[in-house]
């Protein structure tokens, strides 16, 4: 389910405006032009620092630069760092109008529904929960506030300098090794797999812990549909994410060897590694964040927080003689059966965790202090995760637009790829098609006959051009602008006539269509080819210049440590 995030607007004219936004989503300040709004820098409610993060961050600069995002908008849209003073006490009290705008909310919402409230009360609350707030696709009579939504998306908001040195860093680890490396986002989140009903893929308690949330969401009336479902079918008609094991088998139809360097991004593993040792197995070399990063460069990521007790579970007092003579003498007629053996002793991580209450309780735990710190830390390695996902060689995602309408991590990284680097080689497979090929030889899934190698590899192939663009902008685009931003925010070196164009049955450009670069953009684009290609942005040029031999050898152990880890056991199975 979508986390609400909170930002704030203040008036311009007397207008002022209350936002809220989601992770690593576009924050359409479009919208603010229409109502001629000032906007307060926003609050994720998920690194509030109510949520035990550090004091050293305030909630926007936990992920973004805070003073980027000023600057850059200056010219577009005042923001401002804080509601003034006669306004704050008004907030606390809940004094101003919110609305919740749907991501699909056209302008004529803002006009006509938002826009009167605004000029009245002087303040309004916006909360974004569905990681929007304007409709993907603009009317063609706005091309400035579109150009607008580009440059928030793509420059204005950008992650703190410290967590793209990180993920920079990282990348330069993965490629000390003298080859390219794969980034790969299984896409295994509780809430997804529960929107589509793909429990019996799963075992056990993942299996309770996909249905609980699944009638959650049924009684939320976030999805209405019966709670079982064939989960099978389900996966048949690609609402499923692929398992990482047939992501591994896929791999081999490509090609890959047991060399092939893998990076897996995404901070929750819905399953644990348990359902990567398929995948281990065939690709040793798969690591993370974690096998790349000392525990010291993430946790100066996260900064100084306050301590917290690790775990709230208590165990249970042991039975007194007296207690167990009492419950031996009310245990029923005799002939009595021998007493039972005495328990197993029961462990703490048995107790605590995701999974805990599953055994001693009906219903979910309410999160705890370090439930919502953890959920603050999993942006941040979201967010390192997308750096390196970005610069990969190649990326692969095993679940991306699934059709629930809520932006994923995947769709994300898709569509900044395309924006900076439109011939990177990004697979756009169709899961409906993996799933027909699967089942034909899913009985000896191992051992595939050469044809049904040639057809996977066709398909693959395709998704990395011309074909898989169109797919991409058809099915994606019209849920998340961000998942296939062209041709809006790009343009053309090239003359118009010279391009090929493909149109939607409404008339969208599925392929091609971008406008011509003015003159200044195609001679700057000609002087930055002349320059060296390696200069680096400042903020890395500033940090990255301090990496000693030391940080050489210890990128080079790290590497080495994750290639040879045992895959058949880990402490944290879950």
């Amino acid at each position: 389910m979508p986390i609400l995030e909170t930002v704030i607007l203040r008036p311009v004219q007397q207008t002022t405006a209350l936002f809220t936004q989601r992770y690593l989503v576009d924050l359409t300040r479009s919208d603010l032009l229409l109502l001629n709004a000032t906007l307060i820098i926003p609050e994720l409610q998920e690194s509030l620092r109510s949520k035990g993060i550090s004091n050293k961050f305030k909630s926007f600069s936990y992920l973004y630069d805070e003073e980027q995002f000023i600057s850059f908008l200056k010219n577009d849209v005042i923001v401002a760092k804080a509601l003034p003073e006669s306004l704050k006490a008004a907030r606390k009290r809940n004094e101003f109008p919110l609305f919740k705008p749907k991501n699909s909310a056209s302008t004529k919402f803002y006009l006509e529904e938002v826009l009167p409230k605004l000029k009245k009360a002087n303040v309004i609350g916006l909360v974004v929960s569905d990681g929007g707030c304007l409709q993907s696709t603009l009317p063609a009579s706005m091309p400035e506030l579109q150009r607008l939504r580009c440059r928030v998306a793509f420059h204005a908001l950008q992650l703190r300098s410290e967590i793209q040195v990180l993920g920079k860093k990282m990348v330069d680890r993965l490629r000390r090794s003298g080859q390219p490396f794969l980034a790969y986002h299984p896409g295994l989140v509780r809430d997804k797999l529960a929107y589509h009903g793909c429990a019996e893929l799963f075992q056990d308690l993942h299996s309770e812990l996909i249905q609980y949330r699944r009638a959650q969401m049924i009684k939320q009336k976030f999805i209405s549909e019966e709670l079982i479902v064939d989960s099978h079918l389900r996966r048949d008609n690609g609402l499923c994410p692929l398992m990482p094991e047939e992501v591994g088998i896929l791999l081999k139809a490509l090609g890959y060897s047991q060399k092939a360097i893998i990076y897996l991004a995404g901070s929750e593993m819905f399953g644990g590694q348990r359902v990567l040792i398929p995948l281990r197995a065939m690709f040793p070399h798969l690591v993370d964040r974690t096998s790349l990063c000392s525990t010291e460069e993430l946790s100066e990521l996260v900064g100084p927080e306050t301590p917290l007790p690790e775990s709230t579970y208590k165990m249970p007092h042991r039975k007194s003689d007296k207690q167990l003579k009492e419950e031996w003498n009310k245990a029923g007629p005799r002939p009595r059966p021998l007493p039972p053996p005495p328990d197993r002793p029961i462990y703490q991580h048995e107790k605590e965790g995701w999974y805990g209450w599953l055994t001693e309780n009906d219903t979910e735990p309410t999160p705890s202090l370090m439930d919502f710190r953890n959920q603050a830390h999993r942006l941040l390695w979201d967010a390192l995760d997308f750096v390196v996902s970005v610069e990969s060689d190649v990326f692969l995602p095993g679940f991306n637009n699934d059709g629930s309408g809520l932006p994923d991590f995947s769709s994300l990284v898709m569509g900044q790829r395309l924006y900076e680097r439109p011939s990177s080689r990004t697979y756009r497979l169709d899961r409906k098609v993996i799933q027909e090929l699967f089942n034909i030889t899913r009985e000896d899934m191992y051992h595939p006959n050469r044809n049904w190698t040639v057809r996977v590899r066709e398909h693959l192939n395709s998704s990395l051009g011309e074909s898989g663009i169109i797919r991409q902008s058809m099915f994606s685009k019209p849920r998340l602008f961000l998942s296939h931003p062209l041709p809006e925010c790009s343009c053309r070196t090239s003359p118009l006539e010279d391009s090929r164009q493909i149109r939607s049955d409404d008339g969208r450009f599925l392929y091609g269509g971008e406008d011509e670069c003015p003159k200044w953009m195609k001679s700057a684009g000609v002087e930055k080819s002349k320059t060296d290609d390696g200069d680096q942005p400042d903020y890395e040029h500033d940090l990255l210049t301090e990496q000693s031999e030391t940080d050489e050898e210890f990128a080079k152990s790290k590497v080495a440590s994750a290639f040879d880890q045992d895959e058949e056991w880990d402490p944290n199975d879950k």
